[in-house]
This record gives C-alpha cells, sequence and structure tokens, in this order.
C-alpha cells in the first residue's frame, strides 16, 4: 500500500482520513506535490531531468518545465522511455550523480527495466520518478493500470510507493524528506554504493492546473527558507533516528545493503608472483597499486586504468604462456572484467590466490566464490620482484612487434634524393591512405585520434573485444555499458555522456563505436528532444551486415549455415544513409584509411553517423 493514506476528495479544506487539514488552494494536490518533490530534489543536488510525455505524469512534466524557467533544473524530452532511461544513465556516468526519468503509468515503466538493470550492476546513480493510479483505481482493470511498486525487484537500492496527494501540509514536509532520502541512496552510502532508485507516486484528478512564475517563486522561497535538515512528518531526521518517531513515510523498508557495514582493507605482502587486473570502471587505482607494486597490469580497454609502464596489451596470450600466466600466484583484481575468458580462468584456478578491490558495490566480481573482498589494498615496504615485472614487459613488447602492421612508407626514402626512392615513397604513402579498413584498423585509427578532453563510447560489439586486443595504453576517458554488456541504448547513454562533457563549452567529441546491430537497436535514440541542441557526437558504425561476434561461437562450427545465419547472425539489408537522414543526421560512408581519418577530424554543425563497410 502507499505510504500516505489520504482517500479525500480533492480541494476541500476539511480533515483527511489521517486527520491532516487540506491546504484551501485553487492549485491541483497534483501540482503543488509534483513542485515541491522536483524542488525539493533540486535542493539535494538534482540538475537534470529527464520527460517522457503522459498523461498520469503531467503534473511532474509541467514542473520540470516551471523549475527549468527558474534556471533550477535542465528538462531535457524524450518520446521512447527506454531511451530517455539510458540518456539518463550516460548522464550519471559522466557526472557522477543521478539524473531523473520521470514517465507515466503502465508499460511506460516497464521501458525502464534495461537502464535500471544496467545501473544496478554497474554502480550508476539513476532516479526513476513514476506516475501511477491512486489506491482506489489499482487491482481493478483500470486502464493503464499495473503493479509499479516492486517492479525493478531487487535492483533499486530505494524505494517509495507515495500515495496520491491531497493537498496537506505534512505532504511538503515529506516530499522534502522523501527528497533527501532518495539522492542520499542513488548517488551511494555504504556497501551499496550508487544506483537506480524508484520512486512511485500516484496522482488523482485533477492531474494538474496552472502554475504560474509566483508559484514556482514561493516554493523556491518556502524551501530556501526551510530547516536544512529532511523533515518527516514534521520530526527531524536526526531527531526520528534517536527517538523512533517516524510516519508510515519513514517506516518503509530500507535499502537492501545496510549502509552501516564496510569492508576490510588489506596490505598486500610483495613475495607472491601477482599481477593486477583492471576490469570495467576500475579507475586509476588499479594502476598505481601495479606501480607500486612493480607488479603486471592486465587492464581492459572500458577500465580507466590502460596506461602506464607496467601495462600488458597482449595478455590473452600471455595468461595463456605457462612460462609467465603458470606462474601467477596472486590476482588483484579491481572493477569487472568481461572481455576474456582467460581472466575468469585465471581466477578460478585453485593454486591462485585472489584479492578483489571493491569499496562499494551489490556484488564483488568473484567467479570462483573465494576471492577476499576489501575496500582499499596497499603494498607492504620491500624490495620489488624486478625480473618478474620484466619477463611481462619484454614479452608484452615482442608480441606487440609481431603484430605491428605499420604499413607507414620510409621516411629515409622520402627525404632521399634517388628519383627511385621517392617514387617508392610515393608509392607506399598512396597504398597507406588508400588501404580498405578493417577491424582491427578501425579500433586503432578511433584510438588514435582520441584525446583526454574527448570522451569514447564503446557498445557490446565484437569491435570492443578488437580494441582490447590491440589498442596501446592512452589515457583517455572510455566508456560502455558493461553491468550486462548489452547493446541495449548505446546511443542513448553515449548521448548523455557528451551533454554533460559539453554543457559548459568545453571543447571535446564523444565518439561511439557500435556494431550494425547495437545501431539499429537503439536507432530510437538518433532522435532527440525537439528544440534541444545536439553535442558533437560521432557514432561510427562498422557495418558487416549482421551480428558477425556469434562467428566466434563454438556453435558456429556445428549448426547449419542457413539456419545459423538466420537466428544467430541475423543478417539486415537497412540503408544507414537513408536511417540517418530520417533523423536528421549527417552521414559519411568510410572505405579507406584516408576516408575514415577525414571523417573522424572534419568539425561539423550536426551529429554524424560514420559507415565503416566491413568484410564478414
Amino acid at each position: 500500500m502507499p505510504d500516505e493514506s489520504s482517500v479525500s476528495g480533492e480541494g476541500r479544506s476539511e480533515p483527511n482520513a489521517a486527520g491532516d487539514s487540506i491546504l484551501a488552494s485553487n492549485q491541483a494536490p497534483a501540482t503543488t506535490y509534483a513542485l515541491a518533490l522536483l524542488n525539493a530534489l533540486a535542493q539535494q543536488g538534482l540538475t537534470d531531468v529527464v520527460v517522457c510525455p503522459g498523461s498520469r505524469s503531467q503534473a511532474l512534466a509541467l514542473a520540470a518545465a516551471a523549475l527549468e524557467q527558474a534556471g533550477v533544473l535542465r528538462v531535457h524530452v524524450r518520446i521512447d522511455e527506454r531511451s530517455a532511461a539510458f540518456f539518463a544513465l550516460g548522464l550519471g556516468v559522466e557526472s557522477g550523480h543521478a539524473a531523473a526519468v520521470v514517465t507515466t503509468s503502465g508499460s511506460a515503466v516497464a521501458h525502464l527495466h534495461p537502464a535500471v538493470l544496467e545501473a544496478h550492476h554497474s554502480g550508476v546513480p539513476l532516479l526513476l520518478v513514476t506516475a501511477d493510479r491512486p489506491e482506489e483505481l489499482r487491482g481493478i482493470r483500470s486502464n493503464q493500470t499495473t503493479v509499479q511498486p516492486g517492479i525493478f525487484g531487487k535492483a533499486v537500492r530505494f524505494e517509495r510507493d507515495v500515495a496520491a496527494p491531497v493537498g496537506t501540509p505534512h505532504e511538503i514536509e515529506r516530499a522534502a524528506a522523501l527528497a533527501r532520502e532518495a539522492m542520499r541512496a542513488a548517488n551511494g552510502r555504504g556497501v551499496a554504493g550508487s544506483g537506480p532508485v524508484h520512486l512511485n507516486v500516484a496522482f488523482r484528478e485533477p492531474l494538474s492546473s496552472s502554475l504560474s512564475e509566483a508559484d514556482v517563486t514561493d516554493q523556491l522561497a518556502d524551501a530556501t527558507g526551510a530547516d536544512s535538515r529532511a523533515v518527516f512528518g514534521g520530526v527531524s531526521t536526526d531527531d526520528a533516528t534517536q527517538s523512533g518517531t517516524r510516519t508510515p513515510e519513514a517506516e518503509a523498508p530500507r535499502p537492501s545493503t545496510s549502509a552501516r557495514f564496510e569492508r576490510p582493507s588489506v596490505t598486500l605482502d610483495r613475495g607472491p608472483r601477482t599481477v593486477v587486473i583492471a576490469g570495467h570502471g576500475a579507475g586509476p587505482a588499479a594502476e598505481e597499486l601495479a606501480h607500486v607494486g612493480s607488479w603486471p597490469l592486465i587492464a581492459e580497454v572500458t577500465s580507466g586504468a590502460r596506461f602506464g609502464r607496467n601495462l600488458v596489451v597482449p595478455y590473452r596470450e600471455l595468461l595463456r604462456d605457462d612460462r609467465l600466466g603458470g606462474r601467477i600466484e596472486r590476482a588483484v583484481v579491481f572493477g569487472h572484467p568481461t572481455l576474456s575468458r582467460e581472466v575468469p580462468a585465471l581466477l578460478q584456478r585453485p593454486d591462485v590466490d585472489v584479492t578483489v578491490v571493491a569499496p562499494t558495490g551489490i556484488e564483488a566480481y568473484n567467479p570462483a566464490r573465494r576471492a577476499r573482498v576489501v575496500a582499499t589494498a596497499s603494498v607492504a615496504e620491500g624490495p620489488a620482484d624486478r625480473d618478474w615485472l620484466g619477463a611481462w614487459v619484454v614479452a608484452s613488447r615482442e608480441h606487440v612487434a609481431a603484430a605491428d602492421r605499420d604499413s607507414a612508407p620510409s621516411l629515409d626514402d622520402g627525404h632521399s634524393n634517388d628519383p627511385a626512392a621517392r617514387a617508392r615513397f610515393a608509392r607506399a604513402e598512396f597504398a597507406a591512405v588508400r588501404a580498405p579498413i578493417d577491424r582491427r584498423m578501425l579500433a586503432e585509427e578511433l584510438w588514435r585520434v582520441t584525446w583526454p578532453h574527448d570522451r569514447l563510447v564503446l557498445a557490446a560489439s565484437r569491435l570492443i573485444r578488437v580494441a582490447d586486443a590491440f589498442v596501446a595504453g592512452k589515457k583517455i576517458p572510455v566508456h560502455a555499458n558493461r553491468g550486462l554488456a548489452g547493446i541495449d541504448g548505446t546511443i542513448a547513454t553515449a548521448h548523455g555522456i557528451a551533454s554533460v562533457q559539453q554543457k559548459d563549452g568545453m571543447p571535446g567529441v564523444t565518439r561511439v563505436l557500435v556494431g550494425d546491430l547495437a545501431l539499429l537497436h537503439d536507432a530510437g535514440s538518433l532522435l532527440g528532444g525537439h528544440g534541444e541542441a545536439w553535442p558533437r557526437l560521432q557514432v561510427i558504425v562498422g557495418n558487416d551486415g549482421g551480428g558477425t561476434i556469434f562467428d566466434d561461437l563454438e556453435v558456429a562450427k556445428s549448426a547449419e549455415r542457413d539456419v545459423f545465419d538466420r537466428v544467430q547472425y541475423t543478417p539486415h539489408d537497412v540503408d544507414v544513409a537513408a536511417l540517418a537522414q530520417a533523423y536528421g543526421w549527417d552521414h559519411v560512408r568510410a572505405q579507406t584509411r584516408a576516408d575514415l581519418d577525414q571523417a573522424l577530424t572534419t568539425p561539423r554543425d550536426a551529429p554524424v553517423i560514420i559507415e565503416v563497410p566491413l568484410e564478414r
């Protein structure tokens, strides 16, 4: 049942069922509460609201627009709720703070679920504010009504089902308390860390009323003059915690992971032959530990730690080498490794001691279920095993050199006075720029043109594994939805990332590397909000006509080819240029290295799809 039990009619100046007096006002209780809640969320740090159109949520949408006009919030409008949620996810990825998504009731709420799961597993802050029917319209097959409380299960850090407001004074106070609790949970508290939060708010008719500039000004003034402590039913948070006196709203279930538990810290001895593994979202702490410990660093491309002198790029090959991978005695893991089979195989070996550094998160990466999970790790004093590190670094360099495909012409020929040498230089230069593009070249060229002021987003496709296998160390921001490693919402996520990174006139370009299926899966996210400016955004599509990532599965060798292609490879004949034109994007087709380099570095006024044909 909703937290605030009140079923009296709208606009009557008499006590409700709970005995609270109703404020005499011409404003609909839905509008009063929506404005109070969103303003209270803004007071707790909310800056962006993504609004999806709907009838039951109209009070929230109009209140958000009014607060934007007052300079309190930024509003983004999206038609598709799934796209809206991933856009908000991208805002949270880049800013580190929750953005809110507002939807109407019914299936609109279910469309948020993919982004909720990604936020849950990646630890990204996200706030969901969903409108619902009041209690008397639930369970009777009312139109556009389903069971919204609990719809996201254990994937949310905090959830509250709020009864339809009726206009009592305590509703404003409780909205402030709810906002504080919701933002704390979304932005991270205790071991649970950041993640999604769900506020399900019921509204009765009238679903909204006019909202004047004076109404907004009064609300802002009231919020500014209020006690900075959150209030539960007239009792401050601090007092309620001490006395145990709370309203039914305050007695709602807490997040599933207690904020009181903390993971220990550990100091690692130098003795065991150690590797540091940085999975997705590991951050620079992984590189720092590897540097201090003089240990090899295995850093995935989206780890945020793929740089430094200890980096081992061809880690798959070296982990399979008995002279190196076979001699590992300890692994220290940061983040969420997802891009190889060799890493989980190593961590499941009984002769390898595993320490996972995860200060927060509902789950820790622990494939053997026996790892020691800690909040932080440091290195004990003592001499470093330079031979161990040196063997890995030398082997890594040898593998990289052997796989080098640099076709740059000889500079000696270019500076020679010999006509034959000069001609040879010209032919080699022409061949290099006219070389057809393959997956490795695509990944390496994209890596080469991206710098710290840019953002690089990689879809869950074959191309992210190619990049992980070959690109060199470089300290640049790289993002991907690796919580569940799905292709959902990649373009929307990148749009959100770019919107935050470039909002204050900052330089840079956000580039998104996707396969053709990832593009088609999120094609609806090519549509932005009407009248909203696009950031500098490039979507680079490796188009091989279907899902070639499945060609590497064992079943591809045993299944009948026609059947496999239909249900796994899923071929298509989509005209990507026409798709771009339909959504108002520029389109460029790059077939050679020169084409690609020009497309990646040409400034544009509109977002662009750069289509790169690839062989299956």
